[in-house]
């Protein structure tokens, strides 16, 4: 139930960001979410896309530094309170949250989708369903996205 996503890093200078970007167009790659974090140096560009494995292939033929980590998409109520519903189920099970974005589009029956990196996915994804969380695989994710 875990999806790869990539974490791209980047030197922190104007223009680092968008040759990435370039490379993952120039060979048919659609960054279906994407989240920018930075420090002073470096920033880190972390990607979900339908094609993973081509997407870090390319990028470190590049020459760009990847790095593939487990995260966990779910559905949330798309109204007020359907994500702090979900982040009650997840502070009741005692997990640890140590990131999560949101994808730019809802899935087809308007729900939104959070991508979470948990301190330990496995159980967090245990816990998600046993509480009625919908966990979404990376098969249903992209064929329930618009």
């Amino acid at each position: 139930m875990k999806i790869n996503q990539l974490s791209v890093f980047l030197e922190n200078k104007p223009g680092r960001l968008s040759e990435p970007c370039e490379i993952l167009a120039a060979n048919g790659i659609n960054i279906l979410t994407l989240s920018l974090a930075d420090t002073e140096q470096f920033g880190i560009l972390r990607l979900v896309v339908k094609e993973w494995e081509k997407a870090k292939r390319v990028l470190e033929e590049a020459g760009t530094v990847v790095n593939v980590t487990e995260v966990v998409a779910l559905e949330v109520a798309d109204r007020p309170g359907g994500l702090e519903d979900v982040l009650k189920v997840i502070e009741s099970g005692d997990i640890n949250v140590e990131y999560m974005y949101a994808f730019t589009t809802f899935s087809k029956n308007k729900r939104a989708i959070l991508v979470f990196r948990f301190e330990d996915a496995d159980r967090a994804v245990a816990y998600l369903r046993d509480h009625d969380v919908n966990v979404i695989d990376s098969v249903s994710l992209y064929q329930n996205l618009k």
